[in-house]
């Protein structure tokens, strides 16, 4: 007998990864672990976390991050909420993770991307300017050398 999942098994479990993802696309801010995401599809933490990453490239902690990270570009564009503001927002407890994390996808701290792309995307529609200032996944942000004079 083999232990190898069936096809039908195989898509069952797509489609469950995918009601993961969904979830934690609309539920972002919400305080999400492995635990919780994986009793909603009746899967044990590890199962998912394998199966997750099999499918996706990243664990389940990675993509959330990576969403709140994306939402909290948006919001520090806009201009209107500090940084710690921005990432109590977005469902980070630790401004020291959230900062972490953010230079690690975007290439540079959230303070100074506030600055920076508060003014850069003025009179731009936000539709566009989500899309052109999407963080890079699997920290891949690109190091900068210093440009000399």
């Amino acid at each position: 007998m083999t232990s190898r999942p069936t096809a039908d098994q195989h898509l069952r479990d797509l489609t469950l990864l995918r009601r993961v993802r969904d979830r934690m696309d609309r539920e972002y801010e919400q305080p999400l672990d492995v635990e919780a995401l994986a009793r909603g599809v009746n899967m044990s933490a590890g199962h998912l976390s394998r199966q997750f990453k099999l499918a996706y490239g990243e664990s389940p902690y990675g993509y959330l991050m990576t969403r709140r990270i994306e939402r909290a570009m948006a919001l520090l564009r806009r201009g209107d909420l500090t940084v710690t503001e921005v990432c109590f927002a977005v469902g980070c407890s630790s401004l020291g993770t959230f900062s972490t994390r953010f230079t690690e996808l975007v290439g540079m701290p959230p303070s100074a991307y506030r600055r920076q792309e508060t003014d850069a995307t003025a009179g731009i529609p936000s539709c566009t300017a989500k899309q052109v200032t999407r963080p890079i996944r699997n920290r891949e942000a690109p190091v900068t050398d210093p440009q000399l004079a």
